[in-house]
C-alpha cells in the first residue's frame, strides 16, 4: 500500500505539534512549505520540503511555491478514474489525501495600519488554490483550514484507524468554501473601500461577517439566532462592546442597545436614551450625566421598567444607585467609576457594557441593509449634518432661543424613533414620544396621553411631513408652542395657516428622518 501523503502549510502554527505528531503516527507522509516545515523539524519529525516534491524551487519572493502540477494534479485526480491515475503515473505525480492550509492573515495586517505594499503581499494565492482545489475534490481528500479543526482530525484518525471518513471531508470541504468565500470578501471590501469606493452599489455585491457568538435563542424563544460581526468595525458597535457584568445579551438587547448607542451619539452634549422595544421612553441632554438621566427617567419611568439604558459620559455613583433602583436590562457607558461599578454589579444579572467611543458624536456613514423574503435592501445611512440643515421658520411666530433648542433637540430623537414618530420635548428633554403608529395624528395623540399633562409649554418634532391640518389643531390643544418638521405636504399651506391660528412657532427642515 502507498503512503499517504498530508500537505501542510500554514501561517498559524497554533495546534500544529498535536496534529502533525497526530499524522506521522498513523503514517502520513508530512510535505511541507518554507517556516511550516522547519516547524515540523522542530518537532522531531521528519518532513519533505516541498521543492522536493515539486523539484521546482520557490520564486518571486515566495509568490510561487506551491502553484505547480505535481501538487495540484496530485490534488485533484479522481482516484476512480483509470485515465488519471495512468497520467500521474507517467508524469511521476504522488497522490496528496490531507491539504492542511491557512491562509495569510489579510484582515490582521489590514488592522495592524501596514503599509499598502504590505497588505497586497498579505493576499494568499497559493494556499487559496490549494484550499479550493481539496474541497473540490473532497471525494478523495480531506481540506483543514482552521487549527480549531484539529482536534476534529485528530479524533478522526484514532476513531478510523489513520482514516478520514467521507461524512468528515464533506463538512471540511464545506467549510473550506465558506473559509474561502471569508477570505475572498474581506479582500474585496477592502480593495473597493481603497480604490472604488464612490461606486456603493457594486453589480455583485457581498456582505462579509464572521460569528461573533450564538445567542439563546432569537426574538421569540422557537426562533434560533447568532450574532455576526463585520470584518472592519470602524465605529462604536454593540459587537464591539466590552462586557463588565451580567448575563449574555439577547436578540433583543442587542437590537434595544444599538438604538440606545444611536440616540445618545446625536449628541455632543452630556446625554442619556432609555430605550424599549427600539424606541426612546426617554432621553434628555444636561450639564452633567447624572442630572441627564434624572430628566429622561422623569419622561415615563413606567415605561422604563426593563429598558436599555446608554449614557454618552462615564456613569457615576449617583447614577448607578439610581439604574439599579429598578428593573432594566442593559446599561452601557464609555467608562464608569469603581464605585459605580459595583453598585451596578449587585444586580447580578445586569448587563453591564462599556463601550469606547459613545462619548463622541457619531458621523458614521456607510451603508444599511435591511433584509427582505428572496432579497436585500441596501441604502446609505440616515446620516445628516445637523449644522448644515436649512432651517426655515414657515410660521409668523418665531421660535424663542429656548424652543429652538428644544425643537433641535426633538428632531434628533425623532429621527431614532420608528415612524410614524412624534416627540415632545421640553427642558432639553422628552416629555412624550409617540412611535409606530399607522396614522400621524394616532402618533400625535400617543405622545400628548404618554407626556401625562407634560405637554403644555413642549415643541413638537415629526420625522415627516403632516398630511392635515389635524395634528397641528390637536397639539395646539395639548399646549404645544413651536412644532418643527420636514415639510413637503401638498396641504403645507393649510397646515402652516393652522400654526398661525394657534400662535405655534413652525420650522421646516426640508429633510425627512422615515425609519422603519
Amino acid at each position: 500500500m502507498r503512503k499517504k501523503i498530508a500537505l501542510i502549510s500554514v501561517s498559524d502554527k497554533a495546534g500544529l505539534e498535536e496534529l502533525a505528531k497526530a499524522l506521522d503516527r498513523h503514517g502520513f507522509e508530512l510535505v511541507s512549505t518554507g517556516g511550516t516545515a522547519k516547524a515540523i523539524e522542530g518537532f522531531g519529525l521528519k518532513v519533505t520540503p516541498v521543492e522536493k516534491m515539486t523539484e521546482f524551487r520557490e520564486m518571486l519572493d515566495g509568490r510561487v511555491k506551491t502553484l505547480h502540477p505535481k501538487l495540484h494534479a496530485g490534488i485533484l485526480a479522481l482516484r476512480d478514474s483509470k485515465s488519471h491515475m495512468q497520467q500521474l503515473k507517467e508524469a511521476n505525480i504522488m497522490l496528496i489525501d490531507l491539504v492542511v492550509v491557512n491562509l495569510y492573515p489579510f484582515r490582521k495586517v489590514v488592522e495592524g495600519n501596514s503599509s499598502l505594499e504590505e497588505i497586497i503581499e498579505s493576499i494568499d494565492i497559493g494556499g487559496s488554490t490549494l484550499v479550493r482545489a481539496a474541497a473540490k475534490n473532497f471525494h478523495d481528500v480531506a481540506v483543514v483550514v482552521k487549527p480549531k479543526q484539529y482536534p476534529l482530525i485528530i479524533e478522526e484518525l484514532e476513531k478510523n484507524s489513520g482514516a478520514i471518513s467521507i461524512e468528515m471531508r464533506s463538512l471540511l470541504a464545506a467549510k473550506a468554501f465558506e473559509h474561502s468565500a471569508y477570505y475572498d470578501t474581506t479582500i474585496n471590501e477592502f480593495l473597493h473601500k481603497r480604490f472604488n469606493s464612490e461606486e456603493l452599489f457594486p453589480s455583485d455585491f457581498s456582505m462579509n461577517f464572521r460569528k461573533a457568538m450564538d445567542l439563546r435563542y432569537g426574538e421569540n424563544p422557537h426562533q434560533k439566532a447568532a450574532l455576526y460581526k463585520e470584518s472592519f468595525v470602524r465605529n462604536p458597535s454593540i459587537a464591539n462592546a466590552t462586557v463588565l457584568n451580567g448575563k449574555p445579551l439577547s436578540f433583543n438587547n442587542i437590537i434595544d442597545a444599538n438604538a440606545a448607542i444611536a440616540v445618545v451619539q446625536e449628541f455632543k452634549e452630556p446625554a442619556v436614551g432609555i430605550i424599549k422595544h427600539n424606541n426612546a421612553c426617554g432621553a434628555a441632554v444636561a450639564e452633567n450625566v447624572d442630572l441627564a438621566f434624572q430628566k429622561a427617567l422623569d419622561c415615563d419611568p413606567k415605561s422604563a421598567f426593563g429598558s436599555i439604558i446608554a449614557l454618552n459620559r462615564e456613569c457615576s455613583l449617583e447614577t448607578a444607585k439610581r439604574i439599579t433602583s429598578f428593573f432594566n436590562e442593559v446599561v452601557i457607558a464609555p467608562s464608569f467609576e469603581e464605585s459605580a461599578l459595583e453598585e451596578l454589579r449587585r444586580k447580578k444579572n445586569l448587563r453591564v457594557l462599556q463601550l469606547d467611543g459613545i462619548d463622541k458624536p457619531s458621523t458614521s456613514e456607510g451603508l444599511d441593509y435591511k433584509k427582505i423574503e428572496g432579497g436585500l435592501l441596501v441604502q446609505t445611512r440616515d446620516s445628516v449634518i445637523e449644522d448644515e440643515v436649512d432651517y426655515k421658520v414657515v410660521s409668523q411666530k418665531k421660535p424663542s432661543s429656548e424652543e429652538m433648542r428644544d425643537l433641535l433637540f426633538a428632531w434628533k430623537i425623532a429621527k431614532c424613533t420608528k415612524s410614524n414618530a412624534i416627540v415632545l420635548a421640553k427642558g432639553s428633554a422628552t416629555v412624550g414620544v409617540g412611535a409606530g403608529q399607522m396614522s400621524r395624528v394616532d402618533s400625535t395623540e400617543l405622545a400628548i396621553k404618554k407626556s401625562g399633562g407634560k405637554s403644555r409649554g413642549s415643541v413638537l418634532a415629526s420625522d415627516a411631513f403632516f398630511p392635515f391640518r389635524d395634528n397641528i389643531d390637536t397639539a395646539a390643544e395639548a399646549g404645544v408652542t413651536a412644532i418643527i418638521s420636514p415639510g413637503g405636504s401638498v396641504k403645507d399651506e393649510k397646515v402652516i395657516k393652522a400654526a398661525d391660528e394657534h400662535g405655534i412657532a413652525m420650522l421646516f427642515t426640508g429633510i425627512r428622518h422615515f425609519r422603519h
